[in-house]
């Protein structure tokens, strides 16, 4: 395997056999997403898209999780995600507009994406995974999205395209995460495996794609993403990312941010998934 990269700060990318591979890489925080992941990501998907030799793009993280979301050491915790008490709208969602276009670039790609998903694909590591056109995921990994409960709302918005209405809304309307099989039986996912043998599924999986020509691979993706395009997935994305910016300057989502600079972001963490109320008005 050789390494095509230059100075990346959150993620590795290697190609071999005719596949890119992207790697999320700050295992030491579960592969948290940081300010510079995003636009990373995007960097990497458009440099995969660029290189002849690469037939299939194969997103995964280091060590024992896929990524567990935003880094709320920085966004919480931190306030980096929180303006003052006058919020500019537009200046959030330009900011958060931009995540979510960079992430959707795994979607957008014109050569196929599979994301391999160990450990955990939560909140915006959900965003992320579901963006690619594969999904696998072992057994006992968890996907969700909990910030639906305060502080959030998922901008890609791809719940809704992959599962249906009352499914999305099962998920979304209580934050609960499922494992791998159970997503898979539901469909949000292409399939689970047991753990020790998810890399060689993966691989099994990105030799197929890889076999096919470019231009054959480009051309089915288009044909299958323009429907979900016709079904206005960019007009619900702007919706989405408006809405998380709503989230994170209501009453609640203030209190949730004070919570995590006051106790850290584990005890906000804590109370939000625990399914104690939240406080309404943000009072509590």
């Amino acid at each position: 395997m050789t390494d095509a990269s230059i100075a990346f700060r959150s993620l590795r990318y290697e190609v071999a056999d005719r596949k890119a591979y992207i790697t999320l890489n700050r295992p030491e925080r579960l592969n948290a997403i940081d300010r510079w992941m995003p636009g990373e990501i995007d960097a990497a998907v458009e440099r995969a898209n660029d290189d002849g030799e690469v037939h299939v793009i194969v997103l995964r993280g280091e060590g024992r999780s896929f990524c567990s979301g935003y880094d709320l050491k920085d966004f919480a915790e931190g306030g980096v995600g929180t303006q003052g008490t006058v919020w500019d709208p537009i200046k959030d969602y330009r900011a958060m507009k931009r995540y979510t276009d960079q992430f959707t670039s795994l979607f957008r790609s014109l050569k196929p994406t599979i994301c391999k998903v160990q450990g955990h694909a939560v909140a915006g590591g959900s965003d992320i995974a579901l963006c690619c056109d594969l999904v696998v995921m072992a057994d006992d990994a968890r996907i969700g999205y909990m910030p639906a409960r305060v502080w959030g709302c998922p901008t890609t918005a791809m719940w809704v395209y992959r599962l249906g209405a009352e499914r999305a809304k099962r998920m979304l309307l209580t934050g609960d995460t499922i494992d791998g099989r159970q997503a898979a039986d539901w469909g949000l996912v292409l399939e689970s495996v047991p753990s020790d043998q998810l890399d060689a599924r993966v691989e099994a999986l990105a030799d197929r794609m890889a076999g096919v020509p470019i231009n054959q691979l480009v051309m089915q993706k288009l044909m299958v993403n323009q429907a979900y395009d016709n079904m206005g997935l960019h007009g619900t994305q702007i919706l989405a990312t408006v809405f998380d910016g709503i989230t994170r300057h209501s009453p609640e989502g203030r209190w949730f941010q004070q919570l995590a600079a006051d106790e850290g972001f584990h005890a906000a963490v804590e109370w939000r998934d625990s399914g104690r109320w939240i406080p309404e008005g943000g009072a509590g």
